[in-house]
């Protein structure tokens, strides 16, 4: 049987984890600048979307302004990504494997509508400054 401090501890870990693969849907969409979306990842992180892909937080961060400027994400766009059915384990103390499903919102301020949808597979450790998002592979469908 687990003690309360490591169940304290394993509780404290998903909310961490929950937070910063929430807080990358909301950075995403404007509530947070691409510098920080950028440092939720490890300097190595790995953002693996099909047809554009980007490895290392300078590249992660290049593809999150490029987006925003495209005007498809980010303020004014009126967008909003929403990360659902999140399940996660612990490989050791400082690795955590995420699985959730994801819809991408568009018109979200007139008449929101689904754009896309999919599945996100998250590996996320334990950092000096917290939890890091290491790699994230993005699905469709």
């Amino acid at each position: 049987m687990a003690s309360n401090d490591s169940m304290a501890q394993r509780c404290a870990d998903e909310g961490a984890v929950r937070d910063l693969i929430h807080r990358l849907a909301m950075y995403a969409d404007g509530l947070g600048t691409c510098e920080e979306y950028a440092q939720l990842f490890t300097e190595d992180g790995e953002w693996l979307m099909p047809n554009a892909p980007r490895k290392g937080r300078s590249a992660i961060l290049a593809g999150s302004i490029e987006r925003r400027s495209e005007g498809g994400v980010g303020p004014g766009s009126n967008t909003r990504h929403i990360v659902a059915s999140t399940v996660m384990e612990f490989d050791g103390p400082d690795k955590a494997i995420a699985d959730s499903y994801w819809m991408f919102f568009a018109d979200t301020a007139t008449s929101p509508r689904i754009m896309m949808m999919g599945y996100y597979r998250d590996t996320l450790v334990r950092t000096s400054t917290g939890w890091k998002m290491a790699r994230r592979e993005i699905a469709f469908g």
